[in-house]
């Protein structure tokens, strides 16, 4: 059993504007938008492939954005020069500039235009191939456990784990990382910004459930309803939702 990470899911006060920055920040196009839900992907996007990028859906809801969400999204840039325009045309597009209490560090943290938080990395040799979201980046307190339980999850290789990082991709080497990295915050709030998973085709998406319960995944209800997909929290709470298999 395994599962297949396909999409950062954003809750925003305007899914259609928000959409449109990221298509516009990723070099993406928004591939589908309806009342209330938008997403964004790359050209020629096929959601069935396996090998099928890890892309961005934005839904429509009404509460602000009051606090720092503990998962936000990484950019991968090629040279100082290509970070520095991407910052400005970010910048131009809407983006402000975050301090989380960085300091004085190589990259440069942004907020989108409804505050979420995220980063633009200065080159680095690891993200040369991963396209233009390097990782996916989980705050949490325990970067072994969580990358136990995520690896198992989605069948992922495990590059690095220590005390206070864990870094994973995908075991067909494609598409961003997936990394955790030790805060002393705690979550107390649902976020608005979770990881949507799908089954592989063929699979039972309540199998999977039941399996991911095992695995110490627990049911969360987020005020859902009836929906096609199921709502869980991992170990630390951070909810994530199982989509039903295309």
């Amino acid at each position: 059993m395994a599962l297949r990470l396909v999409q950062a899911n954003f809750k925003a006060r305007d899914d259609s504007a928000l959409g449109r920055f990221w298509a516009a920040a990723l070099g993406w196009r928004v591939s589908t938008s309806g009342t209330g839900a938008t997403s964004v992907a790359p050209a020629g996007f096929t959601w069935t492939d396996p090998g099928a990028p890890v892309c961005v859906d934005v839904i429509a809801v009404p509460d602000p954005e009051t606090v720092k969400y503990r998962v936000h999204l990484d950019l991968a840039t090629t040279s100082a020069a290509h970070q520095a325009e991407l910052v400005a045309r970010l910048r131009d597009l809407g983006a402000t500039p975050a301090d989380v209490g960085q300091g004085d560090v190589p990259w440069t943290v942004l907020a989108d235009p409804e505050g979420n938080v995220f980063c633009v990395l200065e080159p680095r040799e690891i993200y040369r191939d991963t396209g233009p979201i390097a990782a996916v980046v989980v705050d949490c307190a325990d970067p072994r456990g969580m990358a136990r339980f995520w690896g198992e999850a989605m069948d992922w290789a495990v590059h690095e784990v220590t005390h206070d990082h864990a870094r994973l991709r995908s075991a067909k080497g494609v598409g961003p990382y997936l990394e955790f990295l030790r805060t002393p915050d705690m979550k107390t709030v649902s976020s608005r910004v979770h990881l949507d998973v799908v089954p592989y085709r063929g699979d039972d998406q309540a199998a999977e459930v039941a399996w991911l319960t095992d695995l110490g995944a627990t049911l969360a209800d987020v005020g859902q309803g009836d929906v096609p997909w199921i709502v869980l929290a991992d170990p630390e709470g951070n909810e994530f939702c199982i989509l039903a298999p295309a």
